[in-house]
């Protein structure tokens, strides 16, 4: 298991590099100055060159990279240009919203797609099963920012159990924070239940066939029993790559679901910063995102080789 583990880390750096050149590489190319963009059309050259100076962006792109690479391994993610305050701090107070949104809706969707899957898959052909699969098929396809929208005209608007926007902060107290992210937390969860719940199902009846599935059957167990006991375990891999992926597209794909709910997280701190041509601030939110999916994906390998010992023995 711990040579296993030390090849997946090894592929962890690898993708981080490489995800480290082409983050910076694209946002640079973007179009627009930061300097000019803060100091407008009509700024004299002298005052344009000057700020270009103190923001660093007078070196070329290779001092530039080091520079910026360096200070992320060192913790220092930098300056914001807009706002003269270090990026660190306003990832950690945007990280505070976003990461229990994303927990919380990964929560809400397995809790919903588990039993949900199995019920499916022990009524294959019935008609609980045809009502899942018909209602997960409405939960992919409908897009999560108008269910948001619905869910704030029914329970803010309509109902008044919940604001229709806005975070109060943790100091609120743990149960206002958690009641202003409960509906964007499902406005997120829903649509990915109805996912996981379709894999879920599918990899369970893929195990029907197995002979020690049959065996169970034979000794006496129930379809629903014997996919409870042998055949959950066993289905955990394509469910793990869902809940995986998952996870990531929770952290990362919330821009929306917070621009609805005006919540302070980092998808709307990427978009004004993308807005405002902060590029250290996009560039660090980014990276930061994207060392967080490979660090999902590498816990999720770990998953796939406890579950699965065959894994190990390949390496």
């Amino acid at each position: 298991m711990a040579r296993y583990a030390l090849k997946r880390l090894l592929s962890l750096l690898i993708s981080l590099a490489v995800a480290s050149v082409v983050i910076f590489l694209v946002i640079e190319v973007a179009p627009g100055d930061p300097a000019s963009f803060m100091l407008g059309i009509n700024a004299q050259p002298e005052t344009l060159a000057a700020l270009r100076a103190e923001l660093g962006l007078d070196q070329g792109k290779l001092a530039r990279y080091w520079t910026w690479v360096s200070g992320l391994v060192q913790g220092d993610f930098g300056t914001s240009y807009t706002y003269r305050s270090p990026v660190a701090e306003m990832i950690a107070d945007r990280l505070w919203v976003s990461l229990p949104l994303a927990l919380y809706a990964l929560v809400l969707s397995t809790a919903i797609a588990f039993p949900v899957g199995i019920y499916a898959a022990a009524r294959r052909g019935k008609a609980g099963d045809v009502a899942v699969m018909g209602a997960t098929q409405l939960g992919v396809a409908i897009p999560n920012f108008w269910f948001a929208m619905i869910l704030v005209l029914i329970f803010a608007i309509n109902l008044r159990w919940f604001s229709a926007g806005g975070f109060p902060g943790w100091e609120a107290g743990l149960g206002a924070g958690i009641k202003a992210l409960t509906l964007p937390a499902i406005a997120l969860a829903l649509p990915q239940a109805a996912i996981l719940a379709r894999v879920m199902r599918s990899s369970l009846l893929d195990r029907l066939g197995e002979d020690f599935m049959r065996t169970a059957r034979a000794k006496g167990l129930s379809r629903r029993q014997a996919l409870i006991r042998h055949g959950l375990r066993n289905a955990l891999i394509p469910v793990l790559t869902i809940i995986g992926l998952q996870f990531s597209f929770l952290l990362a794909g919330a821009i929306i679901i917070e621009q609805v709910f005006f919540l302070p997280g980092l998808g709307r701190l990427v978009f004004q910063a993308i807005s405002q041509r902060d590029l250290i601030v996009v560039e660090s939110v980014v990276m930061l995102l994207v060392f967080a999916v490979i660090v999902v994906n590498f816990l999720v390998d770990l998953a796939y080789a406890a579950v699965d010992p065959r894994l190990r023995a390949r390496t």
